[in-house]
């Protein structure tokens, strides 16, 4: 892949897909934080971050070693799988067929988790908690900055950028506000991200099996268009069902 639209591409989905772990890894974090302590949380959010960056820096080059044309069919492949899997979460959700995720619930819980815990065991409970919380929420995020890096140094550098930002104004977020973020459209983002890893996951396959795409990289806008499109039409379809069973 080639050209300004696919960094900003790149950049946007890592960018939203990483600003939804991190907005579950901070509620994680922040109950932590507000209930036991902020150093022992911030510790192993760091931690966290260290390992995670440590894995895209290794990986990300090593896929680059696979030859082009292989690397692009078996890395599309994956994408639409791994982009159907978001897709599918963000469909049961919008049909009515799965609960949103509510920040505030899993706040709580976590919270209750440490009431009436001291001492030193309880320090180790809270660093694990808080990197474990930062490192499962951040290891999706890192398959995706590593399978977007195969395809070049320039594709890893916007996808690292845009995962970054995304940390960086959630965290920020967090700091101001020392609560969850339960006002963040999750659900809308997941539904985002799905349509633009099955996208992308459809072009760089075709590529792979050396397909030429009409008009090149701006079919990429014609295959998120068709996907919304076909996405729509199944939640429209789902909650129609969803309704008529519950009456």
């Amino acid at each position: 892949m080639n050209g300004v639209l696919n960094e900003w591409v790149l950049f946007g989905t890592a960018f939203l897909a990483s600003a939804v772990e991190a907005v579950e890894a901070l509620t994680i974090v922040l109950a932590v934080g507000v209930t036991r302590s902020w150093n022992v949380a911030l510790r192993g959010t760091a931690l966290a971050l260290i390992v995670l960056a440590t894995i895209v820096a290794v990986f990300g080059p090593l896929l680059r070693t696979i030859p082009l044309g292989t690397l692009q069919l078996v890395i599309g492949i994956f994408l639409v799988l791994f982009g159907l899997s978001w897709l599918r979460k963000a469909i049961l959700r919008y049909s009515g067929r799965k609960a949103l995720r509510d920040e505030n619930a899993a706040y709580d819980r976590e919270a209750r988790a440490f009431d009436g815990m001291s001492g030193r065991n309880a320090d180790r409970l809270a660093f694990a908690t808080a990197f474990n919380a930062v490192l499962l929420e951040g290891l999706e995020v890192v398959v995706i900055v590593v399978t977007f890096g195969a395809a070049s140094t320039s594709a890893l550098a916007s996808a690292t950028l845009g995962a970054l930002a995304a940390i960086v104004v959630v965290a920020i977020a967090g700091v101001l506000l020392r609560r969850p973020a339960a006002r963040v459209p999750e659900n809308l983002m997941k539904f985002i991200v799905g349509l633009m890893l099955t996208s992308l996951g459809t072009y760089w396959a075709g590529e792979g099996l050396s397909l030429q795409w009409w008009r090149q990289d701006s079919s990429i806008i014609l295959l998120i268009a068709f996907y919304t499109l076909l996405s729509g039409t199944i939640i429209l379809r789902a909650r129609r069902t969803t309704q008529a069973l519950a009456r």
